[in-house]
């Protein structure tokens, strides 16, 4: 919901420019000293807290950046983006139950706010209430379907209540978004094997590693598979390979577990206790939360991608606008 950012300082309007020209660029230090100084000549910029709360946000100064989020909400209690910010600096220091109220604050004031309902998902899977989180990363996708972290998450939770088919439909489409999630290839190839379509669990894993090469877990897999439909040349192949990649990672541990597969393999022994379709002990949910949220002056909100980063979570940041004179309050004097 975009938010007028009002201050009848003209002088604290320019400040507040040049401070988020500055933030855009990267130059923290710049923007945070011009953002202060619009501050003093207006402590009332909801807007200018925000973005002070981001600066610090993305220099690891947590504490920091909740006080100036929950300082932002203070002066303007409509403030969704304030509220979901904050939600995200207590998310990131542990505080999920706390969290998870700021952005049902968000929601409270913005209802579309489909970041808030991912992040709130994520907040409540890991508080181990995973048909809330259920429920919160669909309520997400309904608002905005492209995100493909949120069905992968959802996917997941999906998985772990026992929803094999839904989990499955939620993988595909994770893929369909972003076809280059490995995990989620290796995923749904996993429930496909266990499911018994077999041969449609190897196309899988095989797209997975064409898209992935390095990919041990993929290997791995379709190995299984193929030791399962006796297909011990292929299968020894893949366990090899797996092998080889999980020593480069340093998982030593896994890579001495495929040795008796490919000691069996090797032989044309299938074995007497089928390995499970994959070797992670229990799957996780991607991490990321949605970046920090701006709020825009403009009528129409504009969207645009962030810096991509190591994560793989592909979120929308909504940019705050430029505070402008409070042009009708002038004009009732």
């Amino acid at each position: 919901m975009a938010q007028n950012v009002v201050t009848q300082d003209l002088e604290a309007a320019g400040l507040y420019q040049q401070g988020v020209i500055r933030y855009s660029r990267g130059d923290y230090q710049g923007g945070e000293m011009l953002l202060r100084q619009a501050l003093q000549r207006d402590p009332n910029l909801a807007a200018a807290r925000t973005y002070l709360g981001n600066i610090m946000l993305k220099q690891n100064r947590i504490e920091s950046a909740v006080q100036e989020y929950s300082e932002a909400v203070r002066i303007d209690p409509n403030f969704a983006e304030g509220y979901f910010n904050l939600g995200l600096g207590l998310h990131k220091q542990g505080q999920r139950e706390t969290a998870i109220t700021a952005y049902r604050q968000a929601l409270v004031v913005n209802p579309t706010m489909a970041a808030a309902h991912y992040n709130m998902g994520l907040a409540l899977y890991e508080l181990g209430q995973v048909n809330e989180s259920i429920t919160a990363y669909q309520q997400g996708i309904n608002i905005d379907s492209s995100n493909a972290n949120a069905y992968y998450n959802l996917a997941i939770a999906l998985e772990q209540t026992g929803q094999v088919q839904e989990a499955m439909n939620s993988y595909r489409q994770a893929l369909n978004i972003n076809p280059d999630n490995a995990a989620a290839y290796n995923r749904l190839g996993s429930l496909m094997a266990k499911s018994g379509l077999t041969t449609e669990a190897v196309a899988t894993y095989t797209e997975s590693i064409r898209r992935t090469a390095v990919n041990p877990d993929a290997y791995y897999s379709i190995g299984i598979a193929w030791m399962n439909q006796g297909e011990y040349k292929k299968a020894n192949r893949a366990f090899k390979r797996a092998q080889q990649q999980y020593r480069q990672q340093g998982n030593i541990q896994l890579a001495e577990k495929i040795e008796e597969y490919i000691i069996q393999t090797a032989q044309g022994d299938r074995p007497i206790t089928p390995a499970a379709s994959e070797p992670q002990v229990q799957p996780e949910a991607t991490t990321q939360t949605e970046t920090p949220t701006e709020n825009t002056e403009t009528q129409t909100q504009t969207e645009t991608q962030p810096n991509n980063e190591s994560e793989s979570t592909q979120t929308k940041v909504i940019e705050f606008g430029q505070p402008v004179p409070a042009e009708s309050e002038q004009n009732k004097s």
